[in-house]
């Protein structure tokens, strides 16, 4: 069973976090001001001892759906590390959204020899360029999110430029001919206690993950979103992009809830400069030289 993450939060952000083995990275941060960090989570179940019991059966609304309300984190490409955490811990979904498969995904050929190019030319993402990240990239994001179910629409909010999603639960339909956008445009609906959401409507030129792997404007995203218990979220995300993929590939990804803290103010452009220290490397993210 995992863990739910109460982080002793540092305040320090990084333009360009996942970057290493393929930038020299000079970074220089702007400080922040630490925002109710440590103030206690209401309604947490607790076991006899007194500690969190993250076991405990998820929270439902009125209407006795699960409550899918927190504030999200990930886990770390290494082991647990505590108070120890930096902002450079990142997941292994960050580097690599298939990185649970198997088999390798399944690439048209154009793509597989975009996703070649994309990987030794980090300063193609547009997560360098301080650029938004996609929705699929929410999920797989190194900065905590928080999810909030108001009637008619599910609210995601992160903390990395202050983005948002929403996911539309009014019954509308997808759009027919929608303007292409970043997170593209999301409807949901319950299965049970799983809320399933479709999405389309993404920009052409996204990228999945730091090492590139696209998501053009033909894609579908089909999430599976359930609250097992009261400190986990899992997200099964479809992804069903004819022009990119010979065939839809699926992911499934596990979000820790985070305790006793807060979403943090964060503007990757604020006092940005780290981009003129970047330099091309010859070498594929991930692999050591």
């Amino acid at each position: 069973m995992l863990s739910g993450i109460t982080p002793t939060r540092p305040v320090w952000r990084y333009a360009a976090a996942f970057i290493f083995a393929a930038f020299i990275l000079v970074a220089n941060p702007a400080a922040l001001s630490a925002q109710w960090l440590g103030y206690a989570t209401a309604g947490v179940p607790h076991t006899p001892d007194g500690k969190p019991n993250l076991s405990a059966p998820a929270p439902r609304t009125p209407d006795g759906k699960p409550d899918l309300s927190g504030m999200w984190g990930w886990i770390n490409i290494g082991p647990p590390c505590g108070a120890q955490c930096t902002d450079t811990q990142i997941s292994r979904e960050f580097i690599n959204i298939a990185a649970s498969l198997k088999d390798p995904l399944p690439y048209q050929p154009w793509a597989a020899d975009l996703v070649k190019k994309r990987r030794v030319e980090q300063g193609l993402d547009p997560n360098v360029h301080c650029m938004p990240r996609d929705a699929p990239r929410i999920w797989t994001d190194d900065y905590y999110k928080r999810i909030f179910e108001v009637p008619g629409r599910v609210l995601i909010l992160t903390e990395r430029n202050m983005q948002y999603r929403q996911i539309f639960t009014d019954g509308r339909a997808l759009p027919k001919d929608p303007n292409p956008t970043w997170n593209g445009y999301s409807i949901g609906h319950w299965d049970g206690d799983t809320l399933v959401v479709e999405t389309i409507g993404f920009r052409d030129d996204l990228w999945l993950d730091a090492s590139g792997n696209p998501l053009t404007e033909q894609g579908k995203m089909t999430e599976r979103i359930r609250r097992p218990n009261y400190g986990n979220l899992e997200v099964e995300i479809t992804i069903d992009d004819p022009k990119a993929y010979t065939a839809p590939w699926t992911v499934k990804i596990t979000e820790p809830l985070v305790l006793d803290s807060e979403l943090i103010d964060y503007y990757c452009l604020e006092n940005e400069r780290d981009s003129v220290h970047m330099r091309q490397q010859d070498t594929p993210i991930g692999v050591p030289r």
